[in-house]
């Protein structure tokens, strides 16, 4: 198993009470409230974490972007991303990832992600996202034009990684004259691709019609057994039979030496719910044309109070009776995630360890129990159900790749 650690690097210095009262901190909430001296001290403390990663024995980290929100300072995955090729020197580098709807340059996005590659000597695992519906405001993007710029950039990021040029782009969202950039990724033929996500069927279809791994985020243990059904589905159709190998899952999972410091520090996982911190309003996360009209309509009356939130409002007691959170001593969080890699079975595994208001020292002490003793326990107990990752299984990058896909429109001259 791949095992790598995960936080949003949330902005924790702020006036949270502020944006309760606002009501919904992602897009809108002003950034009169951000403090830059803060967010420095905070964008160095976690660089610190990330390198402690590294000592302590992770195999990879995990890192994101979000837009418009405290609960992620991350504006640009591939910032940190660029700064850990050069001061770490063994874990994987995982983007979780570029937004690539937002990219108005996939072929700049293309050259980033290869100086990365090379930078880091080879360990970029290159993952692509839609992008939250409210980031599509936030960067002024057409949400229903969403997949078909994901698709359409994916396709050109991968033809320039893996055709000589120059040659010619003219697609649907994309026009490129002349495409030959002269930053090309170490990795052949291009690196790892992994997709996340969280319940799009779309999206596990075509990830697993590229072979690409898919990565649940957090979706509970039976949502995560109807993933899988989907992608052996689409797998079995584009001809190939998926392994562990295929499959990751996310938990969030806190560590002290104490089940009640566990659990203290664990309860910031609502962050991400809006209990401290408001969140998007649900309009905004889910504009028209993001979602199908039957999905969005959910959303719609849950925001005005005709319907209950669809995806559900458990309280954190519940979340952890249900094993969407994990907290306590390595022991005791060591015999739950057994639990739930033997339901899920994933051959790569990203453990969220902290986050909200959780103190630099508990920070601290959470990556050295999770690095040290969490995942080397967990990887043990993966290897015995025979659950490989990529590397391991010696998986292919990609099932194939056309110059013709329908998808794109490519000039003739």
């Amino acid at each position: 198993m791949h095992m790598m650690y995960f936080t949003e690097q949330p902005m924790a210095a702020y006036d949270a009470k502020a944006g309760l009262d606002y009501g919904a901190t992602a897009l809108n909430f002003s950034n009169s409230y951000y403090n830059p001296v803060e967010g420095s001290r905070l964008y160095n403390e976690y660089l610190e974490e990330y390198a402690l990663v590294e000592e302590c024995g992770a195999d990879g980290i995990m890192l994101n972007e979000h837009h418009n929100a405290p609960f992620c300072m991350q504006a640009r995955t591939n910032m940190f991303a660029s700064i850990l090729a050069a001061v770490t020197h063994r874990v994987k580098i995982v983007i979780l990832g570029n937004p690539l709807p937002l990219s108005e340059n996939p072929v700049q996005l293309s050259e980033e992600l290869s100086m990365i590659d090379m930078i880091s000597k080879g360990r970029l695992v290159s993952g692509f996202v839609r992008g939250g519906g409210q980031e599509q405001l936030a960067n002024g993007v057409n949400p229903a034009f969403n997949r078909e710029r994901f698709v359409e950039a994916h396709d050109l990021v991968v033809k320039t990684w893996t055709t000589p040029g120059p040659f010619r782009w003219e697609g649907t969202h994309y026009q490129q004259r002349v495409v030959n950039p002269w930053a090309l990724p170490l990795q052949k033929p291009y690196p790892r691709v992994w997709i996340p996500g969280v319940l799009s069927k779309e999206t596990v279809i075509w990830t697993a019609q590229q072979r690409y791994p898919y990565i649940a985020l957090n979706t509970s243990i039976e949502a995560t057994k109807k993933i899988h059904e989907t992608y052996d589905e689409a797998a079995r159709e584009a001809g190939y039979t998926p392994g562990p190998e295929n499959f990751g899952y996310l938990i969030r999972v806190h560590v002290q030496d104490t089940e009640e410091k566990a659990l203290q520090n664990a309860r910031q996982f609502m962050w991400m719910q809006g209990e401290f911190t408001g969140l998007a309003h649900p309009v905004w996360a889910n504009p028209a044309g993001y979602f199908s009209p039957s999905g969005r309509r959910g959303f719609v009356e849950f925001a005005v109070g005709r319907a209950i939130n669809p995806r559900g409002n458990p309280t954190f007691e519940q979340q952890v009776a249900d094993t969407m959170i994990i907290a306590g001593t390595p022991d005791q969080v060591i015999e739950r995630l057994k639990y739930v890699v033997e339901n899920t079975r994933p051959g790569i595994m990203a453990l969220w360890g902290n986050d909200g208001t959780v103190s630099k020292e508990d920070r601290r002490r959470c990556i050295q129990l999770m690095c040290r003793e969490v995942m080397p326990a967990i990887k043990e107990f993966g290897a015995g159900l025979g659950l490989k990752d990529p590397w391991e299984a010696n998986a292919p990058v990609h099932l194939r790749y056309s110059t013709d896909i329908p998808t794109q429109k490519q000039a003739a001259e």
